[in-house]
């Protein structure tokens, strides 16, 4: 029997020495095979790279952040933007709330997933694209998004289908950018995290601010009296139209002293504190025996450590929690947007979307927020 030997070239088999010939048909049957699966390799090759390069891509506006900083990092800039994925839709921006937590993340008081980075996490605009296979979707519907993921300061995004809600047609895109966040935090603050009901005593700082508003006027509804803090006079007569009994100007008084003397030494049941650093010792005096204390911001800084035995003198319940973490479900997500659009829709939650910027201004609309030079919402503008 002679030798074999197999070589490749051109991606075409070569017989360079052969078996005797009653082997022939044998061998010449398994070249041509061979042959015809390279051959049909090299098309399907060439096939997914033509549908690679098929696939259109667009160059969109978007603020992005490649040092942690100041206002000054927000960079204006172009980026690709493909088409969504399976389970993903993409979304033009009609408006993009701004919220501190924007900030945080653009000093790196929270941590970005990856460097650099599209700032942002709320937004309100019309379905450009679907993914493929997606259901209960289509373009042209008006959507809006609040947590994750990260990336709202853009014209144009893709999202996850799950993470998105529908936006009635009684609310503008503009009013869901600036509440949906917003709205769905003061949701879970006081109908989850502490649960406020009527004869119950609130105190709210930052009660003149883009939550504190909503936090004060939803209180009320619920029936507490609402003791809200703010730093001048202009956001106290705001304060006192969005449902405050009370309000302290925390830079002239001490508002320890005044929720004291309003309970009669009495306190209150739940303190709403998204100042931190500056107010959290404060608000932990504020409380009554069994008091709620609700950390949910540090726009001052990171408040001091607490013993635990400064608890137990008045066996005070402390939490810090976040949006995400009582939205993780779609069916969570889903009720707070709805218990949300629909306190918009019925005049509950009146909307303040007292500032607007061009995206493109987004660093002197942060540098505004974090000099408290703004009060109710402020939404970017594509």
């Amino acid at each position: 029997m002679g030798l074999l030997r197999l070589g490749f070239q051109n991606h075409r088999l070569l017989l360079l020495h052969f078996f005797p010939e009653s082997c022939n048909k044998n061998i010449k049957h398994f070249a041509l095979s061979c042959n015809r699966r390279s051959k049909l390799v090299r098309a399907k090759a060439v096939s997914t790279e033509a549908v690679a390069a098929a696939q259109p891509t667009k160059m969109v506006k978007a603020i992005r952040v490649h040092e942690l900083g100041g206002p000054e990092v927000l960079k204006w800039e172009d980026v690709e933007l493909g088409e969504p994925k399976e389970g993903e839709i993409r979304v033009k921006n009609k408006a993009i709330g701004l919220n501190f937590i924007d900030v945080y993340f653009r000093k790196g008081v929270y941590k970005a997933a990856s460097m650099p980075f599209t700032p942002g996490m709320e937004a309100a605009g019309e379905v450009t694209a679907v993914g493929p296979g997606l259901t209960g979707r289509k373009v042209g519907d008006v959507v809006a998004y609040a947590g994750n993921p990260m990336g709202s300061y853009a014209e144009e995004q893709i999202l996850p289908a799950d993470k998105i809600v529908p936006v009635p047609p009684s609310v503008d895109p503009i009013i869901a950018a600036s509440i949906l966040l917003k709205g769905m935090t003061a949701q879970f603050l006081v109908r989850r995290c502490f649960k406020v009901e009527s004869g119950h005593t609130v105190l709210v700082h930052a009660a003149a601010g883009g939550v504190g508003s909503l936090l004060c006027q939803w209180a009320k509804a619920l029936g507490a009296t609402v003791i809200g803090s703010v730093s001048t006079k202009e956001k106290a007569a705001q304060a006192k139209e969005d449902g405050c009994h009370h309000v302290i100007i925390y830079k002239e008084e001490d508002f320890v002293a005044c929720v004291k003397e309003i309970t009669s030494g009495k306190g209150v049941e739940v303190v709403y504190d998204s100042v931190g650093k500056d107010t959290f010792q404060g608000s932990l005096e504020c409380l009554k025996p069994r008091g709620y204390m609700v950390s949910f911001g540090q726009s001052s800084g990171m408040p001091d450590p607490v013993p635990l035995p400064a608890l137990a003198a008045k066996s005070l319940f402390l939490t810090r929690p976040s949006l995400m973490q009582y939205t993780s479900t779609r069916d969570e997500l889903l009720e707070a947007a709805g218990e949300v659009f629909t306190n918009v829709t019925s005049g509950i939650l009146r909307v303040r979307v007292n500032h607007k910027y061009p995206l493109s201004q987004a660093a002197r609309a942060h540098e505004d927020l974090e000099n408290r030079r703004t009060s109710g919402s402020v939404v970017l503008i594509p």
